[in-house]
């Protein structure tokens, strides 16, 4: 019950004070990740921020390998390039290399039929303008009903819960995070499909601070740097 509670109110503050979901990043240039694997260092995940004539650009590197006795055994590289407009998510490109496996997805916000329309590596479809790519560093994915896969660009029924305000220590720096979870509301999914993710926010910047889930091992994004 307490946790419901604490969920609503949780609701109220993003919805209430943060209405421009972009605009809050209007003076962040970029964000650095490090990626762990099994509290092992693998590889980084980098955004960097443009502005220009009203638009928000953000591109995005991931990089990272798993290595055993000094052998590649999985590597993985993916660049994405998103575009929004008063808030409105417009164009969406990303070029995922999964261990010599390439996927393609690419979306584009239809104003006729107020739509976003995906060609992804699964499917071709569409969905509400108001699901947002699942890339993270937009807190308003807290909100939504669904996320879009940024790698096959399949749609994500999800459900998010919050779990609590926490002190969070990354690379000799203290921030008061509030931390989600984000779970596929389709139970009847595979498991290598479903969505079980936990999420830390900024309180007051409402930056992405880190990512955990575990499959095949336990995996952590932490935020390193940002300017």
């Amino acid at each position: 019950m307490k946790k419901n509670i604490l969920s609503i109110i949780l609701c109220f503050i993003f919805t209430t004070q943060t209405f421009s979901h972009t605009g809050h990043y209007e003076k962040i240039n970029s964000l650095k990740y490090e990626l762990f694997r099994n509290n092992k260092s693998i590889g980084y995940h980098n955004y960097e921020f443009k502005r220009e004539d009203g638009y928000l650009k953000v591109t995005s590197v991931i990089e990272f390998k798993i290595r055993k006795l000094g052998i590649d055994l999985y590597k993985y590289y993916a660049v994405s390039s998103e575009e929004h407009k008063n808030d409105q998510l417009i164009k969406f490109s990303s070029k995922t290399d999964q261990n010599k496996k390439i996927k393609n997805t690419e979306i584009i916000f239809n104003e006729k039929k107020n739509k976003l329309i995906i060609s992804g590596s699964e499917n071709k479809l569409s969905s509400p303008k108001e699901y947002p790519v699942g890339t993270w560093w937009n807190h308003e994915i807290v909100q939504a009903k669904a996320q879009i896969s940024a790698i096959s660009g399949r749609i994500i029924e999800q459900k998010v819960t919050f779990i609590g305000k926490e002190e969070l220590n990354l690379y000799g720096k203290t921030y008061n995070a509030l931390r989600f979870n984000f779970s596929s509301s389709d139970e009847s999914l595979n498991d290598n499909k479903k969505l079980n993710t936990d999420v830390w926010y900024d309180e007051e910047t409402k930056i992405w601070l880190k990512a955990a889930f575990d499959k095949t091992g336990h995996w952590e994004y932490r935020l390193k740097s940002y300017k």
